[in-house]
């Protein structure tokens, strides 16, 4: 270190120069206090004066702002509502399913998936939305060639939900992967695959609730009624989803002033 700058930086305990045997190595492990101290003095002076972290830029998320709303969910479309009844029985039968998810998960786990199953990395962000929702949803494709069966092919209508592989998903997987489809919905249509997704993963979520997940649950049940409310052509069925994901978030995660008036 240069004497400019130690003089800027006063010694704490400061240490006076010592009589140190002809034979001192400061390469193996001291053999006295001042050996020690010494060492000390010698690690300090080859200390760089500034310190440049290398930061490898492709661990970065893409999008770093977050826009974070606090306003509550929009009322459903008149007439569509759910009953109290109905959002406490959809509480129970999820609570029910992620009991068995949580008792059955090694279970699960330990199952060997098919051969054209591959999960991808958590960080993978555009390899998880096709492979929950399917090349054909992803690349947003309505039409369909009449030789096409996509019935059986994974790779084109995206994987369901298994056990077998979201038991193989920890908290942390599933966090990404909650927030990487909840993004996609922000811009895209609800559909089936990302209903089916999203049912599961709130499945998976570990009570209590991290921040980041408890922020990503409301900003899904906040999106959930802009588009029960844009939805057109008012599908009892699309709505229906819609309010369950609305009711979970609300009623079993407790974000009671995202709940619906009940009808």
């Amino acid at each position: 270190m240069e004497p400019g700058v130690e003089e800027l930086m006063p010694r704490l305990l400061p240490v006076d120069d010592c009589d140190l045997a002809e034979d001192f190595d400061p390469t193996v492990p001291p053999r006295t206090p001042q050996e020690y101290l010494k060492r000390v003095q010698i690690e300090a002076a080859r200390c760089p004066d500034v310190v440049v972290a290398q930061i490898d830029p492709k661990k970065l998320r893409k999008k770093q702002t977050v826009n974070i709303s606090i306003s509550g969910c929009q009322p459903a479309p008149e007439g569509y509502s759910p009953t109290l009844k109905w959002q406490q029985q959809q509480v129970a039968n999820f609570s029910v399913v992620r009991q068995s998810l949580n008792k059955h998960r090694n279970h699960w786990r330990s199952q060997h998936l098919d051969s054209n199953v591959t999960m991808p990395k958590s960080e993978d962000e555009e390899g998880w939305k096709k492979f929950c929702l399917g090349e054909r949803v992803y690349s947003e494709i309505d039409a369909l060639s009449d030789n096409e069966n996509l019935g059986i092919d994974y790779i084109k209508v995206g994987f369901p939900p298994l056990l077998s592989i979201v038991s193989r998903m920890n908290q942390a997987t599933v966090t990404c992967v909650l927030e990487y489809l909840i993004s996609w919905f922000g811009e895209k249509k609800f559909t089936p695959e990302l209903g089916r997704w999203l049912y599961a993963l709130l499945a998976c979520l570990e009570k209590p609730l991290l921040p980041e997940a408890h922020s990503l649950i409301r900003q899904l049940a906040r999106r959930c009624s802009e588009v029960r409310v844009l939805e057109e052509n008012k599908n009892e069925e699309q709505i229906s989803a819609l309010n369950l994901i609305i009711c979970l978030v609300s009623r079993y995660f407790d974000q009671r002033d995202l709940a619906d008036e009940p009808s």
